[in-house]
């Protein structure tokens, strides 16, 4: 992405920064890895795809979660506990015979964004896992209380496990 167009995403994201990432990157023609690391400074952090399992096994103990898989074709959400998994035949496989199961290719996360910013009027907070193409396999959000607030038993963990995985600010990044 030249000059230009990466400055010109970084000011649309600064006065937009709770625009849908996926519809981003379509309008843009760039990776949504692209437009996660153009949100303003503060908003993400990376780390390497290689902890892949370390989030996925802390994540399975945050409780009542929302996991978001976009597609161009469809928006999948699943709410609920996040099942543990295991490696097993080229998969990160999620072992539990119902609700969210299935085999995730967990070689193809080249990264990992812990991102807080504003969404729909509300903070949210979430991890995108990134494969190595620039695409997000799939999102992890916080989960919210009754208030609709996040919660922040969830938010600390959040915070815990990037911070433990050595995740840093987008404009440092250190992993690609």
């Amino acid at each position: 992405m030249t000059g230009a167009l990466a400055s010109d995403l970084r000011t649309y994201l600064a006065e937009n920064p709770g625009a849908v990432i996926e519809d981003v990157a379509r309008d843009r023609h760039v990776p949504p890895r692209t437009v996660i690391e153009a949100l303003p400074s503060g908003m993400v952090k990376l780390c390497q795809g290689g902890v892949f399992t370390d989030a996925m096994q802390d994540i399975t103990q945050w409780g009542e979660v929302t996991l978001i898989v976009h597609t161009a074709d469809a928006i999948f959400e699943f709410t609920g506990p996040i099942p543990n998994g295991e490696i097993g035949r080229g998969y990160f496989n999620l072992m539990q015979p119902k609700g969210l199961h299935g085999h995730l290719r967990h070689e193809r996360c080249a990264a990992i964004a812990f991102v807080e910013r504003p969404f729909m009027g509300k903070s949210s907070a979430f991890v995108a896992f990134l494969n190595v193409d620039g695409g997000v396999m799939f999102k992890v959000f916080v989960g919210r209380d009754e208030t609709r607030a996040l919660r922040q038993d969830q938010l600390e963990r959040f915070r815990a496990l990037a911070e433990r995985l050595g995740a840093v600010p987008a404009s440092e990044e250190i992993c690609s």
